[in-house]
């Protein structure tokens, strides 16, 4: 019983605790998870008319590789200067958005449900940037390869941001280190490594680091500046929470010495 979802000790309310799972139960919660499964149909969607309206083999490959190109920096743009960024919560109309896309995720990183991105917010993004892309590079059959492409590495990305946050260390040497540099994203100081699976666009801008040690903890790497002060001047995020804002999430302590060992 207890290696299966079904298990209530991983559960926090509705959603699961990645801080409390281990690898064989995220594999199931994520295969069977409906935002992971409504992306995998869109892959099928995207082969489907990437055949149909083929634009040849040199432009199917050039519109993948120019995905895997500019989604990294895409993604680091969006987390670094939107999702981070304080304006969102200072208007009531984008304050909910705000709350869901990334605020959640901060206030208790291991919550499965608000870590996945949602579709409502996360298909428009990838379209917007994919689809022209590949257009430009091969019309509509291109442009179908590349939104394919998008969501394909929006799976991986959220695959792996659940290894992040997950009760388990990874084998690979290379997936310890990408962890325990999230880590300090959520732990220690969130201005900083913004990456999911890579951080070459952190170290081109200058916001990578790799220990604790190079860093002062940031006050605000829970709430992402939203604290008691800013609720009550732009109230609307936690009227929607219905409390506070938190300085530390639930199983915070245990999960700060786990980040201590990661980043050793």
């Amino acid at each position: 019983m207890s290696g299966t979802l079904r298990n209530p000790t991983i559960r926090s309310g509705r959603s699961f605790d990645l801080g409390k799972m281990n690898l064989r139960q995220l594999w199931i919660a994520y295969l069977t998870y409906p935002t992971i499964l409504l992306y995998f149909v869109l892959i099928v969607v995207s082969v489907i008319l990437s055949a149909h309206f083929f634009a040849g083999w040199g432009a199917t490959l050039t519109s993948i590789l120019a995905v895997m190109l500019v989604y990294p920096v895409v993604w680091y743009s969006l987390h670094r200067w939107i999702l981070h960024g304080q304006w969102l919560y200072k208007s009531r109309w984008t304050a909910s958005l705000w709350k869901r896309i990334h605020f959640d995720h901060h206030q208790d990183p291991h919550l499965l449900d608000v870590l996945f991105g949602a579709p409502a917010t996360t298909l428009p993004t990838i379209g917007a940037v994919t689809i022209p892309v590949g257009w430009l590079i091969g019309g509509w059959g291109a442009a179908a390869t590349a939104f394919g492409a998008g969501v394909t590495i929006t799976c991986i990305y959220e695959f792996f941001h659940c290894i992040q946050h997950l009760n388990y260390k990874p084998k690979a040497a290379w997936i310890q280190r990408m962890k325990a540099w999230h880590v300090l994203h959520h732990f220690h100081d969130e201005d900083g490594n913004f990456g999911i699976t890579s951080y070459v666009v952190d170290r081109a801008f200058g916001s990578f680091y790799e220990e604790a040690r190079a860093r002062p903890r940031s006050p605000s790497v829970f709430n992402l500046g939203y604290n008691l002060e800013q609720a009550k001047r732009y109230p609307w995020v936690m009227k929607l929470t219905g409390s506070p804002p938190r300085d530390r999430p639930d199983g915070a302590r245990p999960s700060t010495r786990s980040a201590s060992r990661d980043a050793a």
